[in-house]
């Protein structure tokens, strides 16, 4: 896994769906874009996430994903609905932003997201809490869906 921060690599699908936006001219979709509701999208993409990120202060523990360990399990708040508050909120994010724009090359970011986040960073964070917290984190898994 590169170590680049997750909002990081969604800034760079951000950016990559605007560059392939850009050099196609911008193409839409039918329908879009919707402004009101990509904004509304992009400020809802920021509750959990922030209400995750504060939680993990009040905790005590490490925001950072790659951390080698993490001081605590936290299952309460936007944790108690989804096992990853924060990649939904930067797939929502990705996705607010792309309907607010409206060319469908932007869809990508959303999509590239939520692989990244599925395939690379949620695999490695599970492994690393199994190994943690043990029998805490599985009975957490088996009570709580990875996405909503």
């Amino acid at each position: 896994m590169l170590k680049l921060p997750p909002p990081i690599w969604t800034l760079i699908y951000l950016v990559v769906g605007a560059a392939l936006s850009w050099w196609l001219g911008w193409p839409a979709l039918p329908g879009l874009p919707i402004p009101l509701l990509g904004i509304a999208l992009v400020v809802i993409a920021f509750i959990a996430p922030v209400w995750a990120f504060l939680l993990f202060r009040r905790e005590g523990t490490e925001i950072e994903p790659t951390s080698p360990t993490n001081r605590a399990l936290v299952t309460s708040g936007p944790y108690a609905f989804t096992r990853n508050p924060m990649y939904s909120g930067l797939v929502l994010l990705a996705l607010g932003i792309a309907i607010w724009v409206g060319a469908w090359p932007m869809l990508i970011a959303p999509v590239a997201v939520f692989a990244t986040a599925n395939w690379v960073h949620i695999p490695f964070e599970e492994a690393k809490m199994r190994r943690q917290f043990g029998a805490a984190y599985d009975d957490y898994v088996a009570r709580v869906r990875r996405w909503v």
